[in-house]
C-alpha cells in the first residue's frame, strides 16, 4: 500500500523515475495557468517538483480554487518534461508529474507577503508571521546552516576531549557588564532569580568539581538595548578548561573555530581563505584601529600626532585648546588620493558633521607640498615629521581626529572605516581572525572617579596579588582575550582568578566589600577555599559566526524565532500583561509610569 502521504520528497525525482506512478506532500509554491494546462510548483524542504494538470482532469475545478500556501497531497506520474522546458536551475528540472489525484490538507488564506519570491515585506511584518517566512528559501538555508554549524562544534568538542554539560538558567544575579533579566520568586516574597548573562561562576565551579574539560551550547540574557548584531536572547559555544595558561586555550579552540569557517566557508557560494593574524595587544587595538574588534581586513591604520600639533611653529588653535585640556590628536593615513575628486574630500567631510564631529580635517601631499583646510596652520617643517611619523609620500593624504583619548580613538576607527569604504580597499574573499589579549583589569569613570572592572571580574590579574597591592589599578592588565574577526567580536575569554585571597583584593579595589563578595559569589568563593585548579576558557558567539558565514548583517535573519528591534514577539505577543492574581501569587505590584501628555493636552 503506498503511503498516504509521500513515496517521495520534492526534491527527490530524476529521469530514473519516469513511468513511475508516486506520491507526493507539500506547499503549492506557485500556480501557472497556461489556457487549459495548470502548472503547479509543489515545495517542501528539500525542493521543488513541477506537476501538471490538464483541462480534462476530474480534480481541475478543485484545484485551480487552491491558493498558494495551502498544503496538498498528489498522486500522479513522473515523465519527462517537454523539449526545451528544462529547467537548471533545481534539481527535479528534467521531470515534471502528472497529476491523477490531488487532495487539500491544509488550506490558505491569501498570504500577507509572498513566499515564493521577495516582495519587500517589511521586517515587523515578517516577524509577525515568521513561519511564513521561514519557508522562504533563503531562511530555510541559513537556518539548516545554523543547525550544521552546532553539529559541527559539537563533534569538534567532543573529539578533544570535552564532555557537555548543562548549567541552570534560573540563578543570581551577577556584575557581567550588562542588566540581568530578573524572575520573581513566588516562594520567596521580594526576592529575584536572574536569567544567566553566562554560565560564568557555573563553568568554574565545574573546573573546581574536577571535570577537566567542559562545554555547552549556552543560552544567554541581557536586558541591553537592541541592535543589528546584539539580541536580548543568544547563544554562545561555551567552554573551560583546567590547567591551562592562555595559549593552551588559544592552541585548543583555534583548530574547531577554522575547521568550522572551513567547513562552511562557501555558503554564499564564495569561498574565503581564513588567516589568523598575530596577537595585539588592547591598547595597540585602540592605537592602531580605533577598537578592540578590529577589521584587519582593512589596511589603514591610525597613528599618534599630537606631539606634532603640541610644537610651537603649529598655530591650529581648534586641536591646540584641546590638546591643553588633556586631548590627543589621531590620524588616518589614506594612500594615493591626490587623483580623487574634491567631492571625495566633502563627502567624508560631510559624514563627520553627520557624526557629530566639526568635521574631518585633511592634509593633501601633492606636487611637494601640502594642501586642504589644515595645511596652512602646518609649517613645512612639522609637515615633515608628519610624513616621517605617518609614513607619507606624494599623493597621500591624512585625516585628522582630536578628542580627549577615548573619544578620539572612537571616532578614528569609525573614520578608518568609512574612509576604506570610500576607497574599496577592504579586503574582500577572506576571514581574518585575531586575538585581542592584556585588557585592562580596571577602568575609571570619568565622572565619578571610580574604579571598577573593565571587563570580565573574575579575570586572573596579570602579577597576582603582588601587582593588586602595589600598582595603580588603571595599570593592572588581565589575563583576559578576545577573538575578533572581520570588525565583530566573536569570543570572549580569560584565565580565571581561582584564588579567594586574589579574588578578595580584586573587588575590594573596585569598591566591593568582603560582605558584598561573600552575599553576592559566597558559593563560588567558599568553593575556591576547598582546592580550585588553575583554570580558563572563553565563549565563542554562535549567532555572530553564522552571520559571518552567511553574509548576513543582521541577527535576526539567522534565528528561526526572534524579537524585533525593541524586543517584542508580535506573534507571540511578547511582552505581555499578566493578571491581578499572578501578581498577587508573586508579591508584586505594578509602579507604572505615567503616561506622557502630548502636546495638545499639555
Amino acid at each position: 500500500m503506498m503511503h498516504p502521504y509521500r513515496t517521495h520528497t520534492c526534491g527527490a525525482l530524476r529521469k530514473d523515475h519516469i513511468g513511475e506512478t508516486i506520491k507526493l506532500s507539500g506547499w503549492i509554491n506557485r500556480k501557472r495557468d497556461h489556457g487549459g494546462v495548470l502548472f503547479i510548483d509543489l515545495r517542501d524542504t528539500f525542493g521543488i517538483t513541477q506537476c501538471v494538470i490538464d483541462e480534462d482532469s476530474s480534480v481541475l475545478r478543485d484545484v485551480e480554487k487552491w491558493r498558494p500556501e495551502s498544503v496538498i497531497t498528489i498522486t500522479g506520474r513522473v515523465r519527462a518534461r517537454a523539449e526545451g522546458t528544462a529547467n537548471d536551475k533545481i534539481a527535479t528540472g528534467e521531470i515534471e508529474v502528472y497529476i491523477d489525484d490531488a487532495k487539500a490538507e491544509s488550506l490558505a488564506d491569501v498570504i500577507p507577503f509572498q513566499v515564493a519570491e521577495d516582495d519587500g515585506a517589511g521586517e515587523d511584518l515578517r516577524l509577525k508571521y515568521r513561519y511564513l517566512d521561514l519557508r522562504r528559501d533563503g531562511m530555510q538555508k541559513k537556518i539548516r546552516l545554523r543547525s550544521n554549524v552546532i553539529a559541527s562544534m559539537r563533534r569538534r568538542m567532543w573529539e578533544q576531549g570535552f564532555q557537555e554539560f548543562q548549567t541552570p538558567i534560573l540563578t543570581a544575579s551577577s556584575p557581567e557588564g550588562a542588566r540581568d533579566y530578573l524572575v520573581p520568586s513566588r516562594l520567596h516574597p521580594g526576592k529575584f532569580y536572574a536569567l544567566p548573562q553566562a554560565p560564568q561562576q557555573f563553568k568554574q565551579l565545574l573546573m573546581v568539581s574536577g571535570f577537566d574539560k567542559y562545554f555547552q551550547i549556552a543560552p544567554c540574557f541581557r536586558d541591553e538595548d537592541g541592535r543589528a548584531d546584539r539580541l536580548a536572547e543568544f547563544y554562545q559555544l561555551d567552554l573551560e578548561m583546567s590547567f591551562v595558561k592562555q595559549e593552551d586555550i588559544f592552541k585548543t579552540v583555534q583548530p574547531v573555530i577554522e575547521g568550522i569557517f572551513k567547513e562552511f566557508n562557501d555558503f554564499t557560494g564564495t569561498a574565503h581563505k581564513i588567516e589568523w593574524l598575530p596577537h595585539l595587544r588592547y591598547e595597540d587595538a585602540l592605537l592602531k584601529y580605533g577598537s578592540d574588534k578590529p577589521d584587519l581586513r582593512n589596511p589603514l591604520e591610525i597613528v599618534d600626532v599630537t606631539d606634532i600639533f603640541k610644537r610651537d611653529d603649529v598655530e591650529f588653535k581648534a586641536f591646540r585648546g584641546i590638546i591643553d585640556q588633556g586631548g590627543v590628536v589621531r590620524a588616518i593615513k589614506a594612500p594615493n588620493v591626490s587623483d580623487r575628486p574634491r567631492s571625495f574630500f566633502d563627502k567624508l567631510n560631510d559624514w563627520a558633521r553627520g557624526e557629530g564631529a566639526v568635521g574631518l580635517g585633511y592634509i593633501l601631499f601633492a606636487e611637494g607640498e601640502g594642501k586642504g583646510p589644515i595645511a596652512k596652520f602646518v609649517p613645512n617643517a612639522a609637515q615633515e615629521e608628519l610624513k616621517k611619523k605617518a609614513g607619507l609620500q606624494d599623493g597621500d593624504a591624512i585625516f585628522f581626529v582630536c578628542d580627549k583619548e577615548s573619544k578620539a580613538a572612537k571616532f578614528a576607527g569609525a573614520a578608518r572605516t568609512k574612509i576604506a569604504q570610500e576607497m574599496d580597499i577592504i579586503e574582500k574573499g577572506v576571514f581574518k581572525f585575531c586575538w585581542v589579549i592584556d585588557f585592562p583589569m580596571y577602568e575609571q569613570d570619568e565622572a565619578t572617579g571610580k574604579i571598577d572592572f573593565s571587563h570580565n571580574p573574575f579575570s586572573m590579574p596579570q602579577g597576582g596579588l603582588a601587582d593588586l597591592t602595589t600598582k595603580n589599578p588603571l595599570e593592572i592588565y588581565a589575563y583576559q582575550y578576545d577573538a575578533v574577526c572581520n570588525g565583530f567580536e566573536l569570543c570572549s575569554g580569560a584565565i580565571r582568578n581561582h584564588s579567594p585571597e586574589i579574588m578578595e583584593k580584586a573587588f575590594a579595589l573596585a569598591g566591593y566589600s568582603k560582605d558584598v563578595l561573600e552575599a553576592k559569589f559566597g558559593g563560588m568563593l567558599n568553593a575556591f577555599r576547598f582546592g580550585a585548579p588553575p583554570h580558563g576558557g572563553c565563549a565563542f558567539g554562535i549567532d555572530r559566526i553564522i552571520m559571518l558565514l552567511a553574509n548576513e548583517p543582521n541577527l535576526r535573519e539567522v534565528y528561526a524565532f526572534v524579537m524585533n528591534g525593541q524586543y517584542e514577539d508580535q506573534m507571540m505577543s511578547a511582552p505581555s500583561d499578566i493578571t491581578e492574581e499572578q501578581l498577587k501569587d508573586l508579591h508584586i505590584k505594578l509602579a507604572l509610569p505615567k503616561p506622557k501628555l502630548s502636546t495638545e493636552a499639555a
